[in-house]
């Protein structure tokens, strides 16, 4: 199979991309997300016709954050977008005339840094996105792993601690309660407003208050060395770390990659991820340790993932 498309859809904007069978992407459109959910198919198959006016396209592949049942076709439930059990597929292939790939958005993500990132070379990849939520994908055997009815990998819903925070999924103490950058604000909120002498970088950048403080603010802050920024970098981490030395316990993968807009921030969070991941690995003085590494794509991993995927069929 030659020229794909894999389609993104994000919170703010929906972009389509044609990608050959190396990774690379040739061309791409992107379009603001409609605030409907037929809007977005509308989108969707818009963008799609657009980036393949100048190519021959053999597929498309489209990520979609929510779950997605085992047949790739339908969206049983979106967070975000009004979709419940929505047969996109049908729905966008009847329009564009070309095979429809769905899947969920991290898996793309996953796939994408396991076939043309950081997970090249590597048959075992455990993947997560440490965004606003935390998501994740699994690659086992070179195969991208969904379980039975094509859910599996929502680790961000694992629960870590029993009666915890209030998760937006209806749980408490789930893992992204503790390990995401809404958590990242949050510690960073409680530490400027208990010793804000420890937070002066931090609270300079925005309003001047803890209210005031944004994600923006904690990673400016931190490269500046403000002690509150970078304390509240390494709770984060060590909630990651240690829910990865969990996932150690599950599935053995040579390779953690971790992705999300959190991970732009390199070894100021990767460094203090891999030490807590160290340090709460069971038997980790005599067992091998997996190597826990920064993703590379950045934000172009989901389209191209879900393009290879498409491509695979």
């Amino acid at each position: 199979m030659g020229l794909t498309i894999g389609v993104d859809i994000g919170g703010t904007k929906i972009a389509a991309g044609v990608v050959d069978e190396e990774g690379t992407i040739l061309e791409t459109y992107k379009v603001p997300t409609p605030p409907t959910a037929d809007g977005v198919t509308d989108a969707i198959c818009a963008a799609v016709s657009e980036v393949s006016s100048n190519h021959t396209i053999d597929a498309v592949g489209i990520g979609a954050a929510g779950y997605v049942d085992d047949k790739r076709a339908t969206v049983l439930f979106a967070p975000n977008i009004n979709w419940r059990h929505e047969p996109l597929k049908d729905k966008v292939e009847q329009r564009i005339g070309l095979p429809v790939v769905v899947e969920n958005d991290a898996n793309c993500a996953a796939w994408g840094e396991y076939r043309f990132g950081a997970g090249q070379g590597h048959e075992d990849v455990i993947c997560i996105t440490l965004g606003t939520g935390l998501g994740g994908g699994i690659i086992i055997g070179n195969k991208l792993r969904r379980g039975r009815f094509g859910v599996a990998a929502e680790f961000g819903h694992i629960r870590v601690v029993p009666d915890g925070l209030l998760c937006g999924c209806g749980s408490q103490g789930c893992w992204e309660q503790y390990a995401s950058g809404r958590a990242l604000v949050r510690y960073a909120k409680q530490r400027a407003n208990a010793t804000p002498e420890n937070a002066a970088i931090l609270l300079s950048l925005g309003d001047g208050t803890p209210e005031g403080i944004e994600g923006k603010h904690i990673s400016a802050a931190a490269r500046a060395g403000d002690l509150v920024a970078i304390d509240s970098f390494r709770e984060l981490a060590r909630w990651a770390g240690a829910g990865l030395a969990d996932l150690a316990s599950l599935f053995d993968p040579s390779a953690f990659i971790v992705g999300g807009g959190v991970s732009d921030e390199g070894d100021l969070v990767l460094d203090p991820i891999r030490k807590s991941f160290k340090r709460w690995l069971v038997g980790g003085s005599w067992r091998p340790h997996a190597q826990v590494l920064a993703a590379q794509l950045g934000g172009k991993a989901g389209l191209v993932g879900a393009a290879d995927l498409a491509r695979q069929g």
